[in-house]
């Protein structure tokens, strides 16, 4: 890779909005397009370079947004067209792209197109959803729904089956037929005429499914439609008619994915996707890949999958960064700690995400170290997926005494609470009544307070940020992971000529040595190093004494002594 083969993204940081909990403007208790504009000089000053939104299509809001009724309109709730042009306007003005969600795995059931398919098998909309014949309480197959029960649902006056893999109101599209494909190019483009800068792709990789839909012995279904055998095709077509001329970024979000057709989707010769994400490391708490039970994290694992992930798409392909999400818990609640550190936790797991080599994103909120909101009811919880796994649970006879703790560390709703502004009711959120409940923290834990804090959270980010712009190891750096069976640490190198960058981060609440002598790969460096960033004030720049405090975090710059 050289400078002259650079775009934009590589040196950014791009940050998500989840518009319905970002900002009210006023007193309808969600989000909206006038509350993140009124927001874009604070993201102007944390030093971002674009904002992901999630949804903001027309939407019943089963799956928040997700689950889309009209491609081509703003959902009321968010503002009007016009919100969405001076959004765009505003943004481009203090240098900060617009990337949209799009979401074309599926339609919501109320989109027009699927209103039309479920009338008629002689509708010309009816092959653009996946059907099968069937009979009540018999499904085509046993694939089961990402939310729970069959992905299956019966329509008695067609005597037919609709592939749902996610909410069953949030119908499968056909991609085998052409018209479909064509009609996304037609969304795709839209929007790009309206000036936006790119798209994440939800789902992405699950859009071609096995045309037989046998029914599967030893899982759930999705080694028929995950990486499916056309999803490459389809990916290229819609690139090369849509977003190569348009320069468009596009991040495809990756469901149960692997390295290896991750290689390929981002490849830049596969001329498919600009970068992707993968979830993998964020199912290290998952025991034995149940994500409704509750387990301390495996961080040895979680190590070995970073490293994976990063050497794998170190020749081909390039990484999205990330741990938190509209669908991920707060990762100071996961992988941090709540009570004594939440400070440093945070900056720390900032640190290990942002020194490795891809594409940093930040989830609103993340930079101010909002935790999970600990809620004691399910009636406090609002997420399809939560309250459907909720009675499952339920139903296998398990307590609420067992289920809440479940629920408080894996529900999607965790990461949806409203954004907290300053320590005015509802956290500066709205004027009204909040949608979602705010978490109990935000008296201390807010913007406001960060603003005002030189050693906060948010100017840590805001110098991570800063740093991926200065330092070209970040964008160029091998990767090599150091001390792979270190029950603490997670070190690394990124080396980029005769230079590298040591980025140290303790995991954990106790006091380390860093085993110099362990991490061979450092033998040609000088052994005084120059500290770029650290979580500490006083942290020391001499590797061979180097003791890492709770959750402590430093990057240091070396020199090759055999260069000097």
């Amino acid at each position: 890779m050289t400078a002259t083969e650079l775009s934009w993204w590589q040196t950014a940081t791009i940050y998500q909005i989840y518009p319905k909990s970002f900002k009210d403007s006023g007193q309808q208790g969600t989000g909206d397009l006038q509350g993140i504009i009124s927001k874009l000089d604070y993201l102007k000053k944390l030093g971002i370079d674009a904002i992901w939104l999630t949804p903001i299509y027309c939407s019943p809001q089963v799956d928040n947004g997700y689950d889309i009724s009209d491609y081509y309109n703003i959902d009321p709730s968010y503002g009007c067209m016009e919100d969405f042009e001076c959004l765009i306007k505003e943004a481009h003005a203090r240098n900060i792209k617009i990337v949209m969600d799009l979401v074309v795995n599926h339609t919501s059931t109320e989109h027009h197109w699927f209103k039309e398919a479920i009338r008629s098998e002689e509708s010309p909309y009816h092959n653009y959803y996946i059907w099968h014949q069937g009979e009540a309480e018999n499904p085509p197959n046993n694939w089961q729904s990402k939310f729970g029960g069959s992905a299956w649902e019966f329509v008695p006056h067609l005597n037919k089956y609709y592939l749902h893999l996610f909410a069953k109101e949030q119908a499968d599209l056909n991609w085998e037929n052409p018209t479909v494909r064509q009609e996304v190019q037609k969304v795709v483009e839209f929007w790009l005429k309206k000036g936006i800068d790119g798209f994440r792709l939800d789902v992405i990789n699950l859009i071609s499914k096995q045309q037989d839909f046998p029914s599967d012995k030893i899982g759930d279904g999705r080694r028929f439609y995950t990486d499916g055998p056309r999803v490459h095709e389809y990916l290229q077509e819609l690139s090369k008619a849509v977003f190569i001329p348009w320069n468009a970024m596009t991040v495809g979000e990756m469901s149960s994915t692997t390295i290896e057709h991750c290689q390929q989707y981002s490849d830049p010769t596969s001329q498919e996707l600009s970068m992707v994400f993968n979830f993998h490391h964020l199912k290290v708490d998952y025991p034995n890949g149940e994500k409704w039970s509750k387990a301390p994290f495996d961080f040895i694992a979680l190590k070995k999958i970073l490293s994976d992930w990063q050497e794998g798409l170190a020749e081909r392909g390039w990484n999205a960064l990330f741990w938190c999400n509209h669908d991920q818990p707060r990762v100071v609640s996961r992988f941090g700690n709540t009570t004594q550190y939440i400070k440093q936790s945070a900056k720390m797991l900032a640190t290990a995400i942002h020194g490795l080599r891809g594409t940093p994103y930040v989830y609103q909120g993340e930079e101010i170290g909002m935790c999970n909101p600990d809620y004691t009811s399910i009636d406090a919880y609002q997420d399809v997926e939560t309250i459907n796994y909720y009675q499952i649970m339920h139903n296998q006879g398990m307590s609420d005494q067992e289920i809440m703790p479940i629920i408080q560390a894996k529900s999607r709703d965790n990461s949806r609470t409203p954004m907290q502004w300053d320590s005015s009711q509802h956290a500066g959120f709205t004027e009204g009544t909040p949608w979602l409940k705010v978490a109990d923290n935000y008296h201390q834990l807010n913007v406001e307070s960060a603003l005002n804090d030189e050693d906060s959270v948010f100017y840590y980010y805001q110098q991570l940020i800063k740093l991926r712009k200065t330092e070209s190891l970040l964008t160029y750096g091998r990767f090599s992971l150091l001390l792979n069976q270190h029950p603490t640490l997670f070190a690394y190198v990124r080396e980029y000529n005769n230079q590298a960058l040591l980025i140290v981060c303790n995991f954990y609440d106790q006091h380390v040595d860093f085993p110099l002598e362990d991490a061979a790969l450092l033998t040609t460096y000088q052994k005084n190093a120059e500290i770029l960033l650290s979580n500490y004030s006083d942290t020391t720049n001499k590797l061979t004494s180097l003791k890492l405090r709770p959750y402590e975090a430093v990057i240091f710059k070396l020199t090759n002594k055999l260069a000097a």
